[in-house]
């Protein structure tokens, strides 16, 4: 599969995200879909310190024992949801409770690519920079980045890092796909090309919308969507996304092509992503996310989806 750096990190194009570990799979469940991504070239692992309530490291430290030197581990610290009143996301004597925790859990003496889950608006950029630069130099980091960060604060991280002389995020890991292109319209890919950051893609499929289960009138019992009524389901299942999962198929099917290989070619296609993000819960998943990653469109054919979307 072909790699692309975050940082120094060679990163596989398609990357695994482990939020369902602990959450709707098991340990079991977990390895088989840790092992389908291995054998795919997936090297690129993505967790987080709150997903499962700590499982989701749990279960992915697990299963990569004995193969920890062939894949890129990164995990993140410092939601703002699931802080103890009080408690400032990057504190530095927070990061680094956060970091121990996480080696333990995962099982490891490094975390490869360890980034901040959501902005910390009450905690100067260079006391968090500064934190993240001293876990890279005893080791316990390779490279760090951010998470959820608007153009200001791309912009603003990267000018505290230059006056503090302290190294800077390498990546930003944001909600991004064919039908949501705020780092586009908001200015962040702009951003990320002027301080030298990679786009690291998370909800590429919009937990499911893009993979051509769902439709107008066909919503698959038990699917991930249509248990999630309120909020997530009006995020998603709008009529005006249904809409246009509608047209990019059609799109798509007229040059025989899925609506998944549209959604994650699309991406991929975009030469700022590094790695995009893409969950699962079945080996099965895995291998479909990848093989859909092979459409390599034009600059001309990713305008003309994204007029359609």
């Amino acid at each position: 599969m072909e790699k692309r750096n975050v940082g120094a990190l060679p990163v596989s194009v398609v990357g695994l995200g482990c939020n369902n570990f602990g959450m709707t799979i098991d340990a079991d469940a977990s390895r088989d879909v840790v092992d389908a991504a291995i054998d795919a070239g997936i090297n690129y692992f993505d967790t987080a310190d709150i997903y499962g309530g700590g499982k989701s490291e749990e279960f992915l430290g697990a299963a990569l024992a004995g193969r920890r030197d062939r894949v890129v581990i990164a995990s993140k610290f410092g939601h703002a949801k699931f802080l103890p009143e009080g408690q400032r996301g990057g504190d530095p004597a927070w990061v680094r409770r956060c970091i121990e925790a996480s080696l333990r859990r995962l099982g490891t003496d490094c975390i490869d690519h360890y980034m901040i889950h959501t902005p910390d608006p009450h905690t100067p950029h260079t006391e968090t920079l500064g934190a993240l630069g001293e876990l890279v130099e005893e080791g316990k980091v390779r490279e760090i980045g951010c998470s959820n960060f608007s153009a200001e604060l791309v912009d603003a991280s990267a000018q505290a890092a230059a006056d503090a002389g302290v190294g800077n995020y390498a990546s930003v890991q944001n909600h991004y796909s064919v039908l949501t292109r705020d780092v586009e319209e908001e200015g962040v890919l702009a951003a990320c090309d002027r301080t030298g950051m990679a786009v690291v893609p998370f909800f590429p499929l919009e937990s499911g919308l893009l993979t051509g289960k769902y439709s107008g009138a066909a919503q698959p019992d038990g699917a991930r969507l249509t248990t999630m009524k309120g909020g997530t389901w009006d995020r998603f299942l709008s009529e005006a996304n249904l809409a246009a999962v509608d047209r990019l198929t059609g799109y798509a099917a007229e040059r025989d092509r899925s609506i998944l290989e549209l959604a994650m070619g699309w991406l991929v296609s975009n030469p700022a992503v590094a790695s995009v993000i893409a969950g699962a819960t079945k080996p099965s998943q895995v291998a479909a996310n990848v093989a859909a990653a092979g459409w390599s469109m034009t600059s001309d054919q990713r305008a003309e989806i994204a007029a359609l979307a």
